[in-house]
């Protein structure tokens, strides 16, 4: 990420440098490389403003926020484009999807729920809920974006790198578990 900072009516010292690039930081895991970013502080009066430009891959971001602060008003300039960016994202990976066939004929992965007390007594398990998931083919990190953004706990998808259905599932811990088979 190439940051330029152009300071206009404001001394720029080390201190909001650093806490730019930190702050800035968060916005690598949603751009591609190559990535440039113009950074211009401005201070009239009683206003410290923080203007925002981000050249990447997906086009152009642009965010301009001004407070009595000039930390608050690159943290919220920041906190702006990191939405725009998410968006980005979002709407690049679902265009790749659409755009990908199923690679097998089965599209659909079917998911019962069985009752426990059907298992205990020894009879036939009694299925209580049927569903049938989307299987795609994705990184472990695009699944990672879809099982926050998803209610259910876990998340099934085919592996981009090894081509094989694996389970990313929310542990309680609030980290991640993946479950891949070994063939």
């Amino acid at each position: 990420m190439n940051v330029e900072f152009v300071a206009r009516g404001y001394v720029l010292d080390d201190k909001i440098r650093e806490y730019a690039e930190d702050k800035l930081g968060k916005l690598s895991k949603f751009l591609e490389a190559p990535v440039d970013v113009r950074l211009t502080l401005e201070q009239e009066k009683h206003r410290q403003i923080a203007d925002l430009h981000i050249a990447h891959r997906f086009g152009v971001m642009q965010a301009r926020e001004e407070t009595v602060d000039m930390f608050g008003s690159v943290l919220q300039a920041v906190e702006k484009l990191e939405k725009q960016a998410r968006r980005a994202k979002r709407k690049h990976q679902s265009k790749i999807r659409r755009a990908d066939p199923p690679p097998w004929n089965g599209h659909e992965w079917p998911l019962s729920i069985v009752e426990r007390a059907s298992l205990d007594a020894g009879d036939q398990p009694r299925i209580i809920r049927s569903t049938h998931l989307q299987i795609k083919p994705m990184t472990i990190d695009e699944a990672a974006l879809q099982l926050e953004g998803s209610k259910n706990d876990f998340f099934v998808f085919r592996d981009a790198v090894t081509d094989r259905v694996s389970v990313l599932y929310k542990r309680r811990d609030e980290n991640y578990g993946l479950i891949s088979p070994e063939f």
